[in-house]
């Protein structure tokens, strides 16, 4: 065995003898990430000639870099340098943040100076040392240096990873506090590579950034183009093959939506081996500051009057009811709650005085701005950042976004449609404020008939929200037909569900579908026994239990409180059971978040896969049904 292991290790030299790569010995101090900084390369890229730094990493452990493809050339650059220490007695109500912006220094700086904030919150009547800073301006000349480069309108992380010959995670690595969506006019360090190297981004093509794992075969099924035809539009590929964050020019036509095929449900139980105690935080605007907990009965009145606080109570339980599940699994949890009290002001303050640089993970907050400063924030120390019940404007590349894109929920409905074998003919009802997408939806299906509503008769901008029962006559035969009806309109939806509901006799079949299901089909005029029989159809985040089967949630829920849980505690109960679950399976939860891994737990799914930003999108989508007034998963 011994002898196999040699000759393997000789041919690995080998290999290596005949690329450029450089022997670099670790310091005190250094990380992988400050390593692979310093050198222009990717963490990846390190470990993946050094695949025992994983496990063991410290002082004198000699690394094998990889040379980067950056030319080595002077440039300039700004660097401080420590001129001294100003003395500050901290007062009332100050915090770590609010002396930073105040003193122009980051709080880490603070904390290097004062060793004992590592460890204990700062607090009244301490005296610390604030940092003094000078500017100096010199040429830096390193191992390997980059240029600036301007981006240019209509110019994504895609479009340019691949001008310059890189992926979008070493466009990352080169610009550690670029913004998630860039700007034209933004400045960004690229490889300083000759002009006449840099590829030629052409409008008329779209661009792919390759996924772990992905091969010619995958690539085939996923975009249509086989091997030969990407190597046409991608020459470079005949000499490197395939690679991991490669961006590859396609064809303009060609849909590069990153759609996931099926794959089966992972059962992480089989796969625990990370038993280290979980430190989580719960972020929430319980706003216990309004609250008087004494007045039992007024305070069950603030919690039936206030929708939102009634959802947080319930996300909490399903949270703690998961935790203690997990520990029934043998993963034990270090949880801490946080009131952000739904405000900006509160969420920074706890970001000022709590150190959160350890935590395996945080859920929330609710409230998109307070969501968005804590992902921010956090994504320094590459901690993940759930979004358990919003969906943020901006996926930072540490969000975990639980909730699924609605462009994905639709295209999910439509995907399901198409697959079904027995439909004979597809109608789509509108209203105007949704006719161009029903003309989109229109167009997926040939042959299809799009009926719009009436304007008003006095105003003919106004749309009159009706349908004539003529408009609908001749239109059904026997057979199978679909009917999307697209608004958010209460009174259209009403009167459409009943008047296809009459239509729908003897072998006439109508299925009803929506490709968002909105308030409209809430509404108390709708008969659920129209839609019990027409089997309304839609894409869903969620399903509903199934109550033919013996659930131990569902039980302990109903011995605890009495009533059945709302898709809020199971909600709670699935994201936390899910995350901890993943953080047992691997080192972190980046690791435990490949498309390939599919879980799912009462009532959610998910699937993570990752976004052009950088962030992770759940992309699980459930399509239900109305069946004998349940909802049910539609197969």
């Amino acid at each position: 065995m011994k002898h196999i292991l040699a000759v393997i290790l000789i041919a690995f030299s080998i290999g290596l003898s005949a690329q450029d790569y450089i022997e670099h010995t670790v310091k005190p101090g250094e990380t992988i990430e400050s390593i692979a900084k310093s050198y222009l390369v990717t963490p990846f890229d390190i470990y993946a000639l050094n695949p025992d730094a994983k496990r063991k990493f410290q002082p004198n452990t000699i690394l094998i870099i990889p040379n980067s493809k950056v030319k080595n050339e002077a440039i300039v650059e700004d660097t401080r340098e420590l001129i001294g220490y100003k003395n500050h007695k901290v007062k009332r109500k100050e915090t770590l943040y609010g002396l930073s912006q105040q003193y122009g220094v980051s709080e880490e700086e603070i904390k290097k100076a004062n060793r004992f904030l590592y460890s204990e919150n700062l607090k009244k009547g301490d005296k610390i040392r604030i940092p003094r800073y000078k500017t100096v301006v010199s040429k830096q000349t390193l191992n390997n240096t980059v240029k600036k480069y301007i981006v240019q309108p209509q110019e994504g992380k895609w479009r340019i990873a691949y001008k310059f010959g890189i992926s979008v995670a070493d466009l990352e690595a080169l610009n550690p506090f670029m913004n998630e969506t860039i700007q034209p006019g933004d400045e960004l360090n690229v490889p300083n590579i000759d002009d006449k190297e840099e590829k030629e981004v052409e409008s008329a093509y779209g661009y792919y950034e390759v996924l772990p794992k992905e091969g010619f075969f995958r690539l085939k099924i996923k975009l249509n183009l086989t091997k030969e035809e990407l190597e046409a539009l991608n020459p470079e590929l005949k000499e490197t093959g395939l690679k991991a964050g490669m961006v590859l020019k396609v064809p303009a036509d060609v849909d590069t939506s990153r759609s996931l095929e099926d794959v089966e449900t992972t059962d992480l139980k089989g796969t625990l081996n990370n038993f280290k105690t979980k430190k989580i935080a719960l972020m929430l605007p319980y706003r216990l500051d309004r609250i008087d907990i004494d007045a039992v009965d007024e305070t069950k009145e603030k919690i039936k009057e206030d929708r939102r606080l009634s959802v947080v109570l319930d996300f909490h339980v399903g949270v703690m009811m998961a935790l203690d599940s997990a520990k029934q699994l043998g993963i034990s949890t270090d949880l801490k709650v946080f009131d952000t009290r739904y405000h900006m002001s509160k969420t920074a303050e706890i970001l000022a005085e709590n150190n959160f640089s350890d935590y395996d993970a945080v859920i929330g907050p609710m409230e998109e701005n307070s969501f968005n400063r804590v992902a921010r924030t956090l994504s320094a120390d590459h901690i993940p950042v759930i979004a358990a019940l919003n969906k943020p404007d901006q996926v930072y590349s540490n969000v975990f976004q639980t909730l699924p894109e609605s462009e994905l929920l639709s295209k999910t409905m439509i995907d399901f449609v198409k697959a079904d074998s027995l439909k004979t003919k597809v109608v789509v009802i509108s209203d105007h404020a949704h006719r161009a997408s029903s003309e989109a939806l229109q167009k997926q299906f040939p042959n299809s008939q799009l009926i719009l509503t009436e304007k008003d008769k006095k105003n003919k901008t106004k749309d009159a929200y009706y349908i004539y029962h003529a408009n609908l006559q001749n239109v059904f035969s026997a057979g199978r037909t679909f009917v999307f009806l697209e608004t958010d309109n209460s009174s259209l939806a009403s009167s459409v569900v009943s008047m296809l509901n009459a239509l729908a006799v003897d072998d006439t079949e109508i299925i009803l579908a929506t490709l968002n299901k909105g308030k409209a089909f809430e509404s108390k005029d709708i008969d659920n026994n129209n839609l019990s029989n027409l089997q309304f159809h839609f894409p869903s985040v969620h399903k509903d239990y199934d109550e033919s089967k013996v659930n131990g949630f569902v039980e302990a829920y109903r011995k605890n409180y009495g009533v059945t849980p709302s898709k809020y505690v199971a909600r709670g109960f699935d994201i936390t059971l899910d995350l901890l679950m993943r953080l047992a399976s691997a080192e972190n939860l980046y690791d435990a978040s490949i498309n390939s891994i599919a879980t799912e737990y009462i009532e959610n799914k998910f699937r993570y896969n990752k976004s052009p930003s950088g962030g992770y999108v759940n992309e699980a989508v459930y399509i239900v049904k109305y069946d004998n007034l349940r909802v049910v998963k539609a197969e």
